[in-house]
């Protein structure tokens, strides 16, 4: 495990310190696990771009492709 030093908002703080005391869950676990939520988060939104872009990569060809198979002359 790795030690910080981070400066948190009074008010950020005085509300973790309120949700803590109901919980009964350690400051130190429940930083950790907010920090863990968070980057699953980010990496998330982090795919969800990338794949934006390469779909913006893309569509022109899907659309070419997709207009060439609608003239195909399908022989049954």
């Amino acid at each position: 495990m790795k030690n910080i030093s981070l400066k948190i908002d009074d008010s950020i703080f005085g509300e973790t310190e309120k949700i803590l005391s109901k919980i009964k869950k350690p400051r130190n676990r429940y930083i950790n696990e907010a920090i863990a939520y968070y980057n699953r988060l980010q990496k998330r939104l982090l795919l969800e771009k990338r794949l934006r872009i390469e779909s913006e990569i893309v569509k022109g060809d899907s659309m070419k492709v997709l207009r060439e198979f609608e003239e195909v002359d399908y022989v049954d």
